[in-house]
């Protein structure tokens, strides 16, 4: 499948998730654990006086949230269901029909850009896409970015695909892992100075292992993989890192 035919078949995809999802199921995952640890380590970094994009926001729970606690968010997304839903929900919330690739922003225009399991999703790589993020940042604004990472369990989930021989990648909905590494070189090659790598999520790496990790909620852990979680958070980072968060400076 060409880049060209699979981009558009992942849209068709998220268009898909979000038309089965809903916006308060979503604002009540942004309160787990785990969300709520991710927000607190990047809060510091978001300018209270200017604006941020949030590029690929879906449903629009990051928006909503920090918008509630005062900062300036606005959102954009491809999948325009998303922002009609978002809407219905929160009237009058400021949000974007676009692409990541070619944002509707002139130069040095906004003070802090969000991406949040988005990047991942593109074939030709993310770098077209920071591009756009480091062009419409001012100086000095702030990008974060969030990639799932090839943990152990990742790992062992490819081999045994491997095993079974079954492909490696989904023909109809795209998504990579990066490494800390990799991270640094994608967001440095573009000219960004990357200020902190962080690993989180931990919990739900055990949650895709087993029911025995998983709570009754949307995607939610269970006490026994919260303990894991922190357990490995502590002992073995980056082993059982599921999602990185990359900050980095304009």
């Amino acid at each position: 499948m060409s880049d060209k035919k699979r981009y558009d078949s992942t849209r068709d995809a998220w268009e898909s998730i979000w038309d089965s999802a809903s916006v308060a199921v979503e604002l009540e995952t942004i309160q787990y654990p785990r969300a709520k640890r991710q927000i607190q380590q990047y809060l510091p970094y978001l300018p209270q006086d200017d604006i941020i994009l949030e590029a690929g926001s879906g449903l629009s729970a990051a928006v909503i949230t920090l918008r509630d606690m005062g900062y300036h968010v606005i959102g954009l997304d491809y999948a325009e269901n998303a922002l009609h839903t978002s809407r219905q929900h929160t009237p009058n919330l400021p949000l974007l029909a676009g692409d990541v690739h070619a944002l509707p922003h002139p130069d040095n225009s906004i003070g802090a850009y969000l991406s949040f399991g988005v990047l991942e999703h593109f074939e030709q790589g993310m770098g077209a896409a920071l591009q756009e993020a480091y062009r419409v940042l001012k100086p000095n604004g702030v990008a974060v970015i969030t990639i799932p990472y090839p943990n152990i369990i990742w790992k062992l989930a490819q081999w045994r695909r491997e095993q079974q021989g079954r492909s490696l990648i989904d023909e109809d909905f795209y998504e990579s892992t990066y490494t800390r590494e990799q991270l640094i070189q994608e967001m440095s090659q573009v000219g960004f100075s990357v200020l902190e790598a962080v690993p989180s999520g931990h919990s739900y790496t055990f949650w895709g292992v087993s029911s025995i990790f998983q709570g009754k909620g949307y995607y939610q852990t269970n006490r026994l993989a919260e303990t894991l979680g922190a357990v490995t958070r502590t002992v073995a980072p980056w082993l059982f890192n599921f999602m990185t968060m990359i900050i980095a400076r304009k």
